[in-house]
């Protein structure tokens, strides 16, 4: 894929994840995806993106940088949300929360087939502490 054209098919899998239109999800995510070195298939990543909706009912993928070439891909998202209860271990239970996740995808076929994800896990931290502001961008 044309570095172009893959900027435009990880835009469109985003809308996709922000519209939650799980059954297309099949169109941008290979059936044999792995996740972080874990087989998950499809339909285990798709379990996954639905548990973190159910944890985070406002959740949605702010995309703030993207660099592709030919069967790469490196973004990062961001989040400002409210997750419910916990959420990566730690007692959110409803506050507004803001971070950023580092995302890397390898493409095979046209697809997603590998995805490598970081989440900035100290920015929750930081704002879980008394009279802390939010994340900075």
């Amino acid at each position: 894929m044309r570095d172009q054209d893959l900027a435009g098919f990880y835009r469109d899998y985003i809308a996709c994840l922000n519209r939650r239109d799980w059954p297309s999800l099949g169109g941008f995510v290979a059936d044999e995806v792995r996740h972080n070195g874990n087989e998950l298939g499809l339909a285990g990543y798709r379990a996954m993106l639905e548990q973190n909706v159910r944890d985070i009912p406002d959740l949605r993928f702010a995309l703030e940088l993207l660099v592709c070439d030919a069967e790469r891909i490196a973004s990062r998202l961001w989040f400002d949300c409210t997750p419910t209860g916990r959420f990566l271990g730690l007692a959110i239970d409803g506050r507004r929360v803001r971070f950023a996740e580092n995302v890397f995808y390898e493409i095979r076929n046209g697809k997603i087939a590998e995805v490598w994800s970081v989440l900035d896990k100290a920015a929750l931290e930081a704002q879980l502490e008394p009279n802390a502001g939010p994340a900075p961008r």
